[in-house]
């Protein structure tokens, strides 16, 4: 008769991924992750100027495209759907793959790139904030002290320079372009969540929606008479190839295989880190000055994600 083994001798494979130790491979995937993203805000700052926000994220997106559907193959991934799943991929690429990217572009021209960040770094929040509303998934006291803390830590970084342009300067409308963006980004957040309940491929679902993304990019772009062009300098290329490779595709590899080893819950904490970074990266190339409003406000915003991440652990 066989014997059961003892549940203290359960192997690590068998534990549930938010109950596994982390090993050398998830601090490396969770740091690509983290740097991958975090410098991608950086990045945008070369891509904003001479050529127009809607040709940037063409020539971006177009290159992501390709290498995501080459992902599909070599991953033996479907390619094939329905009219129907066509719209949402659709859906899908205006509001996260084009309009998203589009607004944060604008509001890079008004704010250095690790303001951008702390910003987008609100997504945590909005999701579920848009989860209550469209899903109907009552959040709890936890994340709703979560959303608030983080409100109220994005008000104290960017309060001084608000009241500094008397609310009429470009700081306010830098501002409204990345709340918008990560709006934009989360609305297109419910959509992906609605694709995968229904059995869609996630890594598919993103490819489709990345080549309707470039495609609504290059129709505004046409539409609003703008020149297909590129500013022929290695930062421009530098960053347009490191912003489609390394922040779309490598980051967003290394995120999903972080997802599936370690859980969304501990996965989530990026969203707390990457601000972090980049507002350390703007402080030493773009000469970020730190005042008493800017740490608290930030260490606001971090606590505020780690409640809403906390909270939605489950």
């Amino acid at each position: 008769m066989q014997q059961s083994r003892p549940p203290e001798a359960t192997p690590v494979a068998a534990r549930r991924p938010s109950e596994r130790p982390f090993e050398p491979l998830d601090y490396g995937l969770y740091a690509l992750t983290v740097i991958a993203w975090s410098l991608s805000w950086y990045a945008i700052e070369f891509q904003v100027g001479t050529v127009a926000n809607e040709v940037n994220i063409t020539w971006r997106f177009g290159i992501a495209t390709l290498l995501m559907f080459g992902w599909v193959v070599v991953k033996r991934g479907r390619l094939r759907f329905t009219v129907d799943d066509h719209w949402r991929f659709m859906a899908l690429g205006i509001l996260m793959f084009s309009s998203n990217f589009l607004l944060f572009y604008y509001g890079a021209g008004y704010l250095v790139s690790g303001l951008l960040s702390v910003v987008f770094s609100l997504a945590s929040v909005f999701n579920m904030l848009l989860g209550a509303v469209v899903m109907r998934e009552k959040p709890s006291p936890r994340i709703l002290l979560g959303g608030l803390t983080g409100f109220c830590g994005i008000a104290l970084m960017f309060l001084p320079e608000i009241i500094g342009h008397d609310l009429g300067g470009g700081t306010l409308v830098g501002l409204a372009f990345c709340v918008a963006g990560t709006l934009s980004f989360c609305v297109g957040n419910v959509i992906s969540a609605a694709g995968m309940r229904k059995g869609l491929s996630l890594v598919s679902m993103n490819a489709w929606g990345m080549f309707y993304g470039t495609l609504w990019s290059a129709i505004l772009a046409f539409v609003m008479g703008r020149t297909f062009t590129v500013e022929p300098t290695v930062a421009y290329f530098g960053s347009l190839l490191f912003l489609a490779v390394v922040s779309t595709i490598l980051g967003f590899a290394a995120y999903l295989t972080l997802l599936g080893r370690i859980g969304a819950a501990r996965a989530g904490y990026a969203t707390v880190m990457f601000p972090i970074f980049a507002l350390l990266v703007s402080t030493v190339l773009e000469g970020y000055q730190w005042t008493a409003f800017a740490i608290v406000g930030l260490a606001l915003v971090a606590f505020g994600n780690v409640l809403v991440v906390r909270g939605g652990r489950r």
